[in-house]
Protein backbone atom coordinates (compact mmCIF):
# COMPACT_ATOMS: atom_id res chain seq x y z
CA UNK A 1 0.00 0.00 0.00
CA UNK A 2 1.19 3.50 -0.74
CA UNK A 3 0.63 6.55 1.34
CA UNK A 4 -2.52 7.40 3.29
CA UNK A 5 -3.72 10.99 3.34
CA UNK A 6 -5.80 12.03 6.36
CA UNK A 7 -7.83 15.16 5.59
CA UNK A 8 -9.74 17.18 8.16
CA UNK A 9 -12.16 19.97 7.38
CA UNK A 10 -13.26 23.16 9.08
CA UNK A 11 -13.15 23.69 12.83
CA UNK A 12 -11.41 20.39 13.54
CA UNK A 13 -8.37 22.48 14.50
CA UNK A 14 -10.47 23.41 17.56
CA UNK A 15 -10.82 19.84 18.82
CA UNK A 16 -10.31 19.62 22.56
CA UNK A 17 -11.85 23.08 23.06
CA UNK A 18 -14.90 23.03 20.82
CA UNK A 19 -17.99 21.35 22.25
CA UNK A 20 -16.15 18.62 24.18
CA UNK A 21 -19.45 16.95 25.08
CA UNK A 22 -19.97 16.30 21.36
CA UNK A 23 -16.42 15.94 20.03
CA UNK A 24 -14.41 14.86 23.07
CA UNK A 25 -11.39 16.41 24.73
CA UNK A 26 -8.68 15.01 22.46
CA UNK A 27 -6.97 17.50 20.15
CA UNK A 28 -6.35 17.09 16.44
CA UNK A 29 -2.60 17.09 17.19
CA UNK A 30 -3.17 14.17 19.59
CA UNK A 31 -5.10 12.27 16.92
CA UNK A 32 -2.41 12.90 14.31
CA UNK A 33 0.40 11.82 16.68
CA UNK A 34 -1.41 8.57 17.42
CA UNK A 35 -2.13 7.95 13.73
CA UNK A 36 1.52 8.48 12.78
CA UNK A 37 2.59 5.91 15.40
CA UNK A 38 -0.06 3.44 14.26
CA UNK A 39 0.90 3.95 10.62
CA UNK A 40 4.53 3.11 11.45
CA UNK A 41 3.39 -0.09 13.20
CA UNK A 42 1.31 -1.01 10.14
CA UNK A 43 4.07 -0.16 7.70
CA UNK A 44 2.13 2.68 6.13
CA UNK A 45 3.20 6.14 5.07
CA UNK A 46 0.84 8.86 6.29
CA UNK A 47 0.28 12.56 5.74
CA UNK A 48 -2.17 14.60 7.82
CA UNK A 49 -3.71 17.84 6.60
CA UNK A 50 -6.38 20.18 7.98
CA UNK A 51 -7.91 23.33 6.56
CA UNK A 52 -10.88 25.56 7.25
CA UNK A 53 -10.97 26.51 3.56
CA UNK A 54 -12.82 24.46 0.98
CA UNK A 55 -10.59 25.39 -1.95
CA UNK A 56 -7.44 24.48 -0.03
CA UNK A 57 -8.90 21.03 0.70
CA UNK A 58 -9.85 20.64 -2.98
CA UNK A 59 -6.29 21.56 -3.97
CA UNK A 60 -4.85 19.00 -1.51
CA UNK A 61 -7.13 16.25 -2.82
CA UNK A 62 -6.14 17.07 -6.39
CA UNK A 63 -2.47 17.00 -5.37
CA UNK A 64 -2.96 13.52 -3.95
CA UNK A 65 -3.35 12.21 -7.48
CA UNK A 66 0.33 12.91 -8.12
CA UNK A 67 2.01 12.25 -4.76
CA UNK A 68 1.53 8.51 -4.34
CA UNK A 69 -1.56 8.67 -2.16
CA UNK A 70 -3.30 5.31 -2.27
CA UNK A 71 -6.17 6.03 0.14
CA UNK A 72 -7.93 9.05 1.62
CA UNK A 73 -9.26 9.10 5.18
CA UNK A 74 -11.39 12.21 5.45
CA UNK A 75 -13.50 13.99 8.02
CA UNK A 76 -15.00 16.72 5.85
CA UNK A 77 -16.67 18.23 8.95
CA UNK A 78 -19.25 20.84 7.91
CA UNK A 79 -18.30 20.34 4.26
CA UNK A 80 -19.86 16.88 4.57
CA UNK A 81 -23.26 18.48 4.09
CA UNK A 82 -22.38 21.25 1.64
CA UNK A 83 -19.40 20.62 -0.59
CA UNK A 84 -20.08 19.33 -4.07
CA UNK A 85 -16.67 20.78 -5.03
CA UNK A 86 -14.83 18.58 -2.52
CA UNK A 87 -16.87 15.56 -3.58
CA UNK A 88 -16.03 16.21 -7.23
CA UNK A 89 -12.33 16.49 -6.33
CA UNK A 90 -12.44 13.07 -4.64
CA UNK A 91 -14.20 11.57 -7.64
CA UNK A 92 -11.78 13.30 -9.99
CA UNK A 93 -8.67 11.69 -8.49
CA UNK A 94 -10.16 8.19 -8.25
CA UNK A 95 -8.48 7.52 -4.88
CA UNK A 96 -10.50 5.30 -2.49
CA UNK A 97 -12.02 7.16 0.47
CA UNK A 98 -12.97 6.24 4.02
CA UNK A 99 -15.21 8.88 5.62
CA UNK A 100 -14.83 9.49 9.37
CA UNK A 101 -16.96 11.52 11.79
CA UNK A 102 -16.29 11.89 15.50
CA UNK A 103 -19.94 12.33 16.44
CA UNK A 104 -22.90 10.28 15.34
CA UNK A 105 -24.23 12.65 12.70
CA UNK A 106 -27.46 10.65 12.49
CA UNK A 107 -28.35 11.51 16.10
CA UNK A 108 -27.88 15.22 15.61
CA UNK A 109 -29.66 17.93 13.63
CA UNK A 110 -31.47 16.54 10.56
CA UNK A 111 -29.26 18.43 8.08
CA UNK A 112 -26.21 16.54 9.40
CA UNK A 113 -27.62 13.17 8.30
CA UNK A 114 -26.93 13.95 4.63
CA UNK A 115 -23.39 13.41 3.37
CA UNK A 116 -22.04 14.20 -0.08
CA UNK A 117 -19.37 11.54 0.55
CA UNK A 118 -20.94 8.44 2.07
CA UNK A 119 -22.17 7.05 -1.25
CA UNK A 120 -18.71 7.33 -2.83
CA UNK A 121 -16.76 6.07 0.19
CA UNK A 122 -15.49 2.53 0.74
CA UNK A 123 -16.90 2.89 4.23
CA UNK A 124 -18.06 5.43 6.76
CA UNK A 125 -17.21 5.45 10.47
CA UNK A 126 -19.44 7.67 12.61
CA UNK A 127 -19.97 8.29 16.29
CA UNK A 128 -16.97 6.43 17.72
CA UNK A 129 -14.91 9.50 18.52
CA UNK A 130 -11.22 9.68 17.73
CA UNK A 131 -10.85 5.91 17.52
CA UNK A 132 -12.73 6.13 14.21
CA UNK A 133 -9.54 7.43 12.58
CA UNK A 134 -7.58 4.44 13.91
CA UNK A 135 -10.21 2.04 12.63
CA UNK A 136 -10.04 3.67 9.20
CA UNK A 137 -6.25 3.40 9.20
CA UNK A 138 -6.44 -0.30 10.12
CA UNK A 139 -8.97 -0.84 7.35
CA UNK A 140 -6.55 0.87 4.95
CA UNK A 141 -3.79 -1.55 5.99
Amino acid sequence: MGSVLVLNGPNLNLLGRREPATYGSITLADIETRLRAEARELGLSIDCFQSNHEGVLVDRVQGAADDGTALLIMNPAAFTHTSVALRDAVLGVSIPLIEVHLSNVHRREPFRAHSYFSDIALGTIVGLGAIGYSLALRAAA
